[in-house]
């Protein structure tokens, strides 16, 4: 191994260590087909219930998982062929009653005229079972963009999405009362900026929001106004985002991925609701038995060393890339 490479590993497990430090397991995703678990939410009506969906499919199916990880539901949504499902948010149906919200918004290609949201009430039961949802389509004002990230307001209902760009994307509000698809397409309205490359995003019960990138949080208590940011734990691709209470959730892509609980930046209000009872994460155990009880120094440690491996990182394909040129010159 290079000797760049090296340092780049021992780094990372570092930054994995002081990570781990400022999280609690939660589950472990045991489902296989949820290996590119995305969307995240905390269910409404059942206790110890996660909602979560794979990354794209041919169906539009969300995922019940209980507190040790198993998947007790599998919901499919009639007569809907997705294109690429990425988020998944709580909010209510039209009858107020507690409902989920499929964000259809993926788009790597930045090539679709439109994009989708499906909304279903939460199930009393949880039995796998084929629902109805109504379904609304947005287009952007600007073109096409690709997304992760849908946030619905836990009192108005408004939806909004965060696009996901390398250099920064847009938050797009909806309209307060969307018209489905039967009736057309409604059109999205840009409101403020956004970090780059967000992942998912959340509201808060009082109305703050949350998104998060690969390994960032960063809390607003409205559009465009950040009042709080915090490191995540180091993920295989950390994709999905829940808040639960005073803490939030957070999930990776990959096989038997795990899913922390992460204190919330900023100032606390309410409290947590879903219990913490689950399996750790087999790869994290040693590590969180070293954790220190103070965040405060974990965390400036966990942003220093994150910030020592993109620089790696970064040195690491330059070195990269210049024994390629070689190489290619010698040829």
């Amino acid at each position: 191994m290079p000797v760049a490479s090296s340092v780049a590993a021992v780094l990372l497990g570092v930054s994995l260590t002081a990570a781990t430090g400022l999280a609690t397991p939660l589950l472990e995703i045991q489902d296989p087909a949820l290996v590119e678990s995305s969307g995240l939410a905390v269910s409404a009506v059942h206790d110890e219930v996660l909602w979560t969906h794979a990354d794209g499919g041919r169906a539009a199916e969300v995922r019940a998982v209980g507190a040790t990880g198993e998947t007790v539901a599998v919901i499919t949504l009639a007569g809907i062929d997705p294109y690429d499902p990425e988020a998944l948010a709580p909010g209510v149906d039209e009858a107020g009653q507690p409902a989920l919200f499929l964000g259809d918004v993926g788009d790597n290609l930045e090539q679709r005229p439109d994009v989708s949201i499906f909304r279903f009430t939460e199930p009393d039961e949880l039995a796998d079972s084929t629902l109805e949802a109504t379904w609304f389509r947005f287009t952007y004002p600007d073109g096409p963009h690709d997304a992760e990230a849908l946030l619905v307001h836990p009192r108005t209902g408004r939806m909004l999405i965060a696009t996901k760009d390398a250099g920064g994307g847009g938050l797009y509000r909806a309209p307060l009362d969307p018209v489905t698809a039967a009736d057309g397409s409604n059109r999205l309205v840009r409101i403020a900026d956004v970090p780059l490359l967000v992942t998912d995003g959340a509201y808060l019960p009082d109305g703050r929001f949350a998104l998060r990138t690969y390994g960032s949080v960063f809390v607003y208590d409205r559009p465009g106004h950040q009042i709080a940011t915090a490191t995540l734990p180091l993920q295989p691709q950390g994709e999905s985002l829940a808040v639960d209470g005073d803490r939030l959730l957070v999930g990776s892509e990959g096989p038997q991925s795990a899913v922390y609980a992460v204190p919330l930046p900023g100032p606390v209000r309410g409290a947590s609701t879903t219990p913490t009872r689950a399996a750790e994460p087999r790869e994290q155990r040693e590590q969180l038995g070293r954790a220190s009880s103070d965040g405060t120094d974990d965390e400036s440690t966990l942003r220093t060393a994150y910030r020592i491996v993109r620089v790696v990182a970064i040195l690491v394909l330059l070195a990269a890339v210049v024994a390629y040129l070689r190489r290619s010159r010698r040829r």
